[in-house]
Order: C-alpha cells, then structure tokens, then sequence
C-alpha cells in the first residue's frame, strides 16, 4: 500500500468523448490553477478509462491514443507538475478495461513502471473483465506490491469491493493493506435519485466502513458532480456536506471551463474542505433517521464534532429540526459547554450552548445544514454560567 495522509482532491474526466485529449488537460490544469482550485487543496488532475490505444507498444506496453494524446502521458504529466499538480490515470485489473481497451492482467509490473516512469501520481484500478473473485483479489494486490517496487509515490485507487462484494463478503481490513482508497457502490451520476443511493447504501453499511477508513486508507463514494446539471443547489450543498462527513475523496467530475460561481464557491469552501481533511481522519456516521431527517455526525480534530441535518423530503417548503446536544458524540460534543458554526448553507455563528440545551434548525427539502460543534471545558470564563 502507498503510504498515504490527506484524500485526494482534483478533476477527473471520465466521459467517453472524443474532447478528451492532452488539450484538455492542460487547460484544465490552467484553470485549477488561475481559479484558485489548487490553492484550496485540489491536488489531482486524473483521467479515466478510453486514454489509451486500442493495442500495446511491440515492448508490450500501454500507450496512449496517438491522436489525442500525440505528445504522450511523460509530457502532459511535467506539465502539469510544473503547475503544482499531480496526474492521476486509470487502469483495470483484468483483460479489459470497461470501455474494452487493454487491461493490466498479466502485465501489472510492466504497467507499474511504466506508470512510473511517465510520472504519474495516482492510479484509478478499475475491475472489469476479471474472470473470478480470486484473480481480482490476486489483481489488486499484485498491482499493489508493484506500485510499491517502483519506488515511486503513487496514489492507489482501487475497486476491488465494488467487484467483490457480488460474490463474497468483503474484507475492508485486507483491502486497506493495499489500497490507498476503495469504492464499495455503483457509479454516480448526475442526479439526486444517484446521491440519496449512495448515502443510503454508505449508511446501512456504516459499521464495515467506518472502521476501515483512517489516515492511508479511504471509503471512496465516488465523485462529486457538483456544477453540472442535474442537481439543485440545495442537493449540491447535500452532496458537498455528506462527501465531508463522510471524509471521501473530493474529486469533481464537471467542467471547469463553464461552472456556476455558486457551485464553485461550494466547492471551495475552505471550512467544509477543512472538516472534510481534518487530521483525525475520522469517518462520519449516520445516529438518526426520523420524520424525513437525517442526523450525522463526525468526530474531528481537538474533540470537535461536524454535524449535518439532512431534510429528506422532497416536497413543500423548509422543515424545522430540533437538534439535542446531549444526544451527540455519546453526550462529549458539547460537555459541559460548546460553540456551534453554522457552515453550509451560509455561514453563521449560532452561538454558545450547554449540554442540555438544544436548538432548532431550518432545512430546505433535500438540503442539508452543515455544522462545526467545539467544547468548551471552562465555561466560567465565557460567561456562560
């Protein structure tokens, strides 16, 4: 496994197009830099499946589609380190990709160098057309251990429950060994019906999950979509929220050249990204669900808590949500006194409480509030008492 301590954060382009190209990469990775992306923590540049050839070199390596990608992925990549980015590109563990271009199997050292020797710095591992659960498992941790014999530092992105989990029951334990992050559940897509599966699926196996993920090795619940079309700005604020609850990799998959100030100014919101990045490495946890609410939670850094309060209802007007403290982190969150931030939708200061005490919340349907709970151990000198 490559040692790893923040998620990544970037730009990923995996719509099968034929725009897809070294062109467009560069752009982007102009954007992330003069749009102030990368000053907020978008680190990675990546692309996904349909980059290469549909053969190998006569030396039997990948190589990228002479026509979109003429000046070869070594280049592109010093391009965009000169930008203070990293690259990220995708591969697949079995004898295909999805999009049926060559796959690693049987060539996973040579593909490992040359990954490296392009200078690549993460690697998407994808899992179709991998014929037995035993051969994936074999697939992923060989990749693993030749990512590693490169003596490169490569981000590893992996699927292998994605494709296990049909077939056997998944050991996250083992997969965190390996990967440097995992997706469990099918794609996302540019819709609310997508986002509320994710979430539901992330919260029915929250146990599995939570106690896997830390520093090195992350639940990934795939990718942002935020500043696209098909969610609403009370959604794309649901999805931001969670994403940092639930502290996922934060990598978008929009076009940067033609986003919403709004939406940008969401996906750069330095207090969510920090809650999202907190040292802890903490991953979030649904506590309740009733009346079309949705509690979570997130223990961080310095004993602070995140909270989100999700309005599940996607009819009427703003519903009212009576939060009470002494029903968070285990009674700690706010014991014996505490000041609560109001993050998303706006940011707002709501004051201090104690940890009896409880306030209301306004949601908008389908819209999540965001919040940052900090203790306070000495009440007396805030006046409090």
């Amino acid at each position: 496994m490559r040692k790893g301590g923040p998620l990544k954060n970037g730009w990923d382009k995996n719509a099968p197009d034929t725009a897809r190209s070294e062109k467009l990469f560069m752009e982007m990775a102009d954007l992330m830099v003069s749009e102030g992306w990368r000053d907020v923590g978008y680190q990675f540049l990546c692309i996904d499946d349909c980059w290469m050839a549909p053969t190998r070199d006569e030396q039997g390596r990948l190589q990228p589609d002479p026509k979109r990608f003429p000046s070869g992925i070594a280049k592109l990549a010093g391009y965009v380190h000169s930008k203070g980015l990293k690259l990220g590109i995708y591969a697949d563990v079995g004898n295909k990709t999805c999009a049926g271009f060559p796959g690693s199997y049987g060539y996973y050292e040579l593909d490992a160098e040359t990954f490296a020797s392009w200078g690549v710095d993460l690697l998407k591992f994808d899992g179709c057309n991998c014929n037995s659960v035993d051969l994936l498992a074999d697939g992923y941790k060989t990749m693993s251990r030749a990512l590693n014999k490169t003596g490169r530092s490569i981000v590893y992105s992996c699927e292998w429950p994605l494709y296990q989990k049909f077939k056997q029951k998944v050991n996250y334990t083992e997969i965190r060994q390996y990967c440097n992050s995992w997706r469990s559940f099918t794609d996302v897509y540019d819709a609310w019906s997508s986002i509320q599966a994710i979430l539901d699926w992330t919260a029915l196996h929250q146990d599995n999950l939570t106690s896997a993920a830390g520093p090195g090795g992350w639940n990934d619940p795939d990718m942002l979509v935020i500043g696209n079309f098909g969610l609403s700005s009370d959604q794309q604020i649901t999805q931001m929220a969670l994403w940092a609850m639930m502290a996922a990799p934060l990598l978008m998959s929009n076009d940067l050249r033609h986003i919403s100030a709004a939406s940008k100014a969401l996906l750069q919101n330095k207090e969510v990204i920090a809650i999202n990045q907190d040292p802890l490495g903490k991953q979030g946890y649904r506590i309740t669900k009733d009346n079309g609410f949705e509690l979570w939670e997130r223990p961080l850094s310095g004993g602070a808590y995140a909270i989100a309060v999700m309005n599940r209802q996607e009819i009427g007007g703003p519903q009212t949500y009576r939060v009470d403290l002494a029903f968070l982190g285990n009674g700690l969150a706010c014991n014996p006194a505490c000041s609560i931030q109001q993050i998303l939708p706006t940011s707002r200061n709501l004051g201090l409480h104690n940890w009896v005490s409880s306030f209301k919340m306004l949601v908008n349907p389908t819209g999540t509030a965001l919040l940052k709970i900090v203790v306070i151990k000495e009440k007396r000198s805030l006046g409090i008492l």
